[in-house]
């Protein structure tokens, strides 16, 4: 819906000589359902010489108002980055700006052969005013002629179908012309709004009408989004009241223009243009219906632009409807096709179907390039090992202090692409301490593997034999030395009562646990505890499930506030636990839940597998600890 590849070029610019343009030739009769008021004809006629008279490497430098003051028609330096073609762009916009600005002070005498033509344009004794104001509105508009005639002839592939669907809703055919306007008929159009397809959908809007996730995006399959946006006109038609404003609002919004003919007591496109005010209500939205008119001109005659246009033969697929889960590969090789082209086939189908994280999923409509019979045919064929009854399940992560994106698809073999697209980050670098990053499936894979390569190495290391004492020599740390005999640095800190990790010296005798843990008694495993710094009674009791008083009782302790580090500590049975079940409600979160029920986020996460603790729904049952 957002315009970006039309819209987009604001860089600014210079302006050359008046041209006085008309409409190439008498208006075709227009339909009754999209009338074009003599109020609007500048404007189309400007769309008109965008989309035929030049290309996406030329543009004009024009009043952002009044399209019939057209300055300059421009060609775009070759060999240049985008940075810089939009510094050189800036450079001619500030150039007709200052001339403009030259002529509001007052002068008309002695005038360059530049600043007499630009001063031609405007209608004698202009006032100063008028060309001050001018002076702020230069913009620049890419060309499309080049885009416009490729996007005819690929109209060929789909026009029968939209045709057809907006037949089926009850719409005027001609709105098939819109996709000219939105996307020249390319279905892999995107759009700096985050647009995409051939109807260029956003995600707000698209998802109410198609499926937009991970696994599947609608927006990209041209079948699916015509009905979409047959849907969406619809919509719009009913509620601005008329094909002007409806055709508007697939633009600016139906809201939008639903308050626009309420505020202005009006559905006339033209008032709505002059009067409406609105801080989204730009060039693009003022300019959209009248570049829907000019596409609808071109696409009805468009020899009359472009000669002979051959366009693209209409798509042959069928489409099929899954009963189960599939990878990709398989189901290329059941029909006979290649993998590419049943990708091209099937666009709506994301990178991570394809990249082979995801299954294709259950009650998707395959496109397929053959008769639905013999496609379903071949798929009765597979063996049940190829059938899948769930799709692979997703991962995620809990971002920690001094994770970088980088650093995280390392740990789970995947790229730093895969992470940033699946969670649909605007920048790699921008990642916040707590935020849940949902991963490739396939890193699952590659954290069992790298679990059982830990394993593998733990057991060669507990194969050799482990000292009961060992002497410190020069260069030892705890780290080295745990790593040396397959143990934990926290098991041998607490074997030897050691209260820095850090803090050890040549010649020092360290005793080594002979079972891979620290005596229970020093370690602060099992039925003991040792007091470390920061504890505190209630510290120690939540920690470990028991409460304050018994706590206290177990160790004689008169006070509960006068423990000690270093001290060792007797510790009580932990509380009985058993499950309760709990109804998710609407706004429940799992902290609040937790709260409620006076249990941990984490026992309620590992009773219940979640693998993502933010996503709850009503209706959700939960197994919760219940204590006693």
């Amino acid at each position: 819906m957002a315009q970006a590849r039309i819209f987009g070029w604001l860089a600014g610019g210079a302006c050359l000589p008046a041209l006085v343009f008309a409409l190439a030739g008498a208006a075709l009769a227009a339909p009754g359902d999209f009338p074009e008021p003599p109020a609007l004809r500048p404007r189309v006629a400007f769309w008109l010489r965008v989309y035929t008279e030049v290309d996406t490497r030329s543009g004009f430098f024009h009043d952002s108002e009044d399209l019939a003051i057209v300055y300059e028609t421009v060609r775009l330096p070759s060999k240049q980055s985008r940075r810089q073609r939009g510094r050189w762009l800036d450079q001619r916009r500030k150039h007709y700006r200052n001339l403009l600005r030259g002529l509001a002070s007052g002068r008309r005498n002695h005038l360059s052969a530049e600043q007499a033509r630009v001063l031609s344009m405007f209608p004698e004794n202009v006032s100063r005013a008028t060309l001050r104001a001018a002076s702020n509105r230069v913009r620049f508009q890419l060309g499309q002629a080049d885009n416009f005639r490729d996007g005819l002839r690929r109209m060929g592939r789909w026009e029968n179908y939209i045709r057809q669907t907006l037949s089926e809703h009850g719409l005027p055919t001609e709105l098939v012309a819109l996709p000219h306007v939105e996307s020249s008929f390319n279905p892999n159009a995107k759009s700096h709004a985050g647009a995409s397809g051939i109807w260029q959908f956003t995600r707000s809007t698209g998802r109410l009408f198609l499926r937009i996730d991970h696994v599947v995006d609608e927006r990209n399959d041209p079948f699916r989004a015509t009905h979409a946006a047959a849907e969406l006109l619809k919509l719009n038609r009913e509620r601005t009241g008329s094909w002007p404003l409806a055709v508007t609002a697939y633009n600016h919004g139906t809201a939008g223009m639903a308050r626009a003919a309420r505020q202005l007591g009006t559905t006339d496109i033209t008032q709505v243009i002059a009067r409406y005010k609105s801080r989204t209500f730009g060039f693009a939205s003022k300019n959209f219906y009248a570049s829907f008119l000019a596409a609808l001109k071109i696409e009805q005659q468009p020899r009359r632009w472009f000669g002979r246009v051959v366009k693209d033969p209409p798509e042959s697929s069928v489409s099929l409807k899954l009963e189960h889960y599939y990878r990709p590969k398989t189901l290329a090789s059941a029909l006979g096709i290649s993998l590419k082209a049943l990708r091209q086939a099937n666009p709506a189908l994301s990178r991570t179907v394809w990249a082979g994280q995801k299954f294709v999923p259950r009650h998707y409509h395959l496109r397929v390039p053959r008769s639905e019979a013999q496609a379903r045919l071949a798929l009765a064929g597979l063996p049940e090992s190829e059938r899948h009854g769930s799709q692979r399940p997703d991962l995620y992560y809990r971002v920690r202090r001094g994770d970088t994106l980088g650093g995280i698809a390392r740990r789970y073999g995947v790229r730093p692409s895969e992470i940033a697209l699946r969670n649909r980050l605007r920048n790699r670098h921008r990642i916040f301490v707590g935020q849940i990053l949902e991963l490739p499936s396939r890193a699952g894979k590659n954290i069992r593997h790298r679990h059982a390569s830990v394993a593998k190495k733990s057991r060669a290391r507990a194969s050799t034999r482990i000292p009961s004492r060992y002497r410190v020599r020069r260069g030892d740390t705890l780290a080295k030395i745990a790593k040396r005999y397959g143990l934990s640095q926290r098991a041998i800190a607490a074997h030897n009562g050691l209260r820095s990790r850090h803090r050890i010296y040549a010649g020092q005798v360290l005793r080594l646990p002979q079972n891979g843990r620290a005596d229970s008694r020093v370690a602060g495993k099992g039925r003991h505890y040792r007091v470390r710094r920061g504890d505190t009674l209630a510290k120690i009791a939540k920690r470990h499930g028991v409460s304050q008083s018994k706590l206290a009782a177990r160790n004689g302790l008169r006070s509960r506030h006068r423990i000690y580090v270093g001290q060792v500590l007797r510790l009580p049975p932990k509380k009985s636990v058993r499950a309760q079940v709990y109804t998710v409600r609407r706004g429940d979160t799992l902290g609040g839940i937790a709260r409620k029920l006076g249990v941990g986020t984490r026992e309620i996460i590992a009773m219940n597998s979640l693998s993502n603790p933010n996503r709850l729904s009503p209706g959700q049952r939960l197994r919760v600890p219940r204590r006693e």
